[in-house]
């Protein structure tokens, strides 16, 4: 009886939340831990097709780092890397996009389904969803030297992002999953970092969250205790601290440019945990770090 009253007390908690996040979107990357370990990987699908029925409507933006990596390896590719971008070259480019359109992407769509959700694959180039343009990063610099372009390849940065063929899939209950591979002007493929991609997709479709799932509590203080909510004036006293340094400050820099953009709240949590998601939206104390305007 105890057992079954604490089910019904934690229903009661989340029922403010199930009403206030009613119709609204939640665009999620999926990646790290959370899309290698097989108990975590059907606990995501089955939190995302929760959400769905209760009528939140999630969309997924998934990365696939590692199984490129596997692949390339295979094919005796060597991985390079410059300020932590995957240089992309022509041969690449087709292991990146076979890799994350045709293996990844599918994978997760299939276990969505199996778990009685109904989801759908996508990439940047249906229905031109996801246009790009060449990223440019800059050398760092030396003193009285001009700045130097580093060329990355086929390394792309978001310019626009379709919403209707989004909104269209919404209107008919599907679950959107998202490979993160851009088109150019040119017709050609980008390869695209997955962070930048969730939020570009959740500035255009105004989404009520970005969720973005690592392999990390969230944000840590210099003492390495978490940071449950920071604002974009904290957050950049973080960064410019070197409290928030690696892979964090893109991570940060990606939810502050969201909200900037009409996001209501962004998160950074662990997807190492099991029903991290629903914690994070659906409980008082949450698990990760929240950035709000």
């Amino acid at each position: 009886m105890h057992k079954g009253i604490e089910k019904a007390n934690i229903l009661i908690e989340s029922l403010p939340y199930i009403k206030e996040f009613y119709d609204k979107t939640v665009v999620i990357k999926y990646g790290g831990h959370a899309m290698v370990d097989e108990e975590l990987k059907k606990n995501f699908a089955l939190d995302i097709i929760l959400m769905k029925y209760i009528g939140i409507n999630p969309v997924i933006v998934h990365g696939g780092g590692p199984q490129i990596n596997k692949f390339l390896k295979k094919m005796n590719i060597q991985s390079n890397y410059i300020q932590g971008m995957r240089v992309t070259d022509g041969e690449t480019m087709d292991v990146v996009e076979m890799v994350l359109v045709g293996k990844v992407n599918k994978e997760i769509v299939g276990l969505i389904n199996y778990h009685g959700g109904k989801a759908i694959g996508l990439s940047g180039r249906d229905g031109d969803l996801i246009k790009a343009k060449k990223m440019q990063i800059m050398k760092s610099q030396v003193e009285n030297a001009p700045p130097e372009l580093i060329d990355l390849g086929r390394v792309g940065a978001v310019t626009h992002v379709n919403p209707e063929v989004l909104i269209t899939l919404d209107s008919k209950d599907f679950i959107p999953v998202i490979a993160p591979v851009g088109v150019g002007e040119d017709g050609c493929s980008y390869n695209i970092n997955a962070d930048l991609v969730a939020g570009a997709v959740a500035s255009h479709l105004k989404a009520e969250k970005l969720v973005l799932l690592t392999d990390v509590d969230g944000v840590l203080d210099e003492d390495g205790k978490l940071i449950t909510s920071m604002n974009n004036d904290e957050a950049n006293k973080m960064i410019a601290s070197g409290a928030a340094a690696g892979g964090m400050i893109p991570k940060i820099q990606c939810c502050q440019d969201a909200i900037a953009n009409g996001v209501g709240k962004a998160h950074i949590i662990d997807g190492r945990i099991e029903h991290a998601i629903l914690l994070e939206i659906f409980t008082r104390e949450g698990i990760g770090t929240e950035i709000v305007r």
